[in-house]
């Protein structure tokens, strides 16, 4: 998979409405989930892209220490469903943690992670903080990656 992480001015038309439509597919449609996807933040974040053969395979927005929690964060981490049996959602997480600490030189990730996913990050070093909660009508956990 090849990866790319560009500012909000760096994304195409195209890229950007890639990236929407990927986005919707999963959290709206495939969750069920009617929520506010749009929510003014993505100005802010880099957008890591996953390609597979020039398609938009995987995703996540990372947002340095401040711009959206206190400590550095990862979020709308997805994975296309036909994809996801090639792990490409660890890869896409991976690249994320490590241009967090190896750009934004940060210690504390921090994520609000759909409480079913836990084993998944747990996976990739994050930890559990405090009680679930529901966010979008979905249950949520806060969860930290320290190194």
């Amino acid at each position: 998979m090849e990866i790319k992480i560009l500012p909000f001015e760096q994304l195409t038309a195209s890229k950007l409405y890639e990236l929407l439509q990927l986005r919707a597919e999963v959290f709206i449609v495939e969750q069920n989930c009617v929520y506010q996807d749009i929510d003014g933040k993505d100005f802010k974040a880099l957008h890591v892209l996953g390609y597979e053969n020039n398609t938009l395979v995987a995703y996540t927005r990372i947002f340095n220490r401040g711009d959206y929690f206190e400590e550095a964060s990862i979020g709308r981490v997805l994975t296309h469903t036909q994809y996801r049996k090639f792990g490409y959602g660890k890869v896409i997480m991976q690249a994320s943690i490590d241009y967090l600490e190896n750009q934004f030189k940060v210690d504390t990730i921090e994520i609000s992670a759909q409480q079913y996913l836990g084993k998944f990050y747990t996976e990739l070093g994050f930890n559990k903080v405090g009680e679930g909660y529901l966010e979008d009508n979905i249950p949520h956990i806060k969860m930290i990656k320290s190194k």
